[in-house]
């Protein structure tokens, strides 16, 4: 499942880069790094989550 949607926000933010998305807070092409940082924050709860319950 992590790996779906890391593959997920990499095509978001590479969308980001080539045309704004409009959404709130991603009006800018240099708002490709928010996308970046959400999708490296989930991959840690994730795998911390993962880690917590095995």
């Amino acid at each position: 499942m992590t790996k779906i949607l890391m593959v997920f926000l990499t095509i978001l933010a590479v969308i980001q880069v080539i045309k704004p998305l409009g959404w709130p807070g991603l009006k800018k092409r240099s708002d490709a790094w928010k996308l970046a940082a959400g999708g490296l924050i989930f991959l840690a709860v994730a795998i911390g989550l993962i880690a917590l319950f095995e």
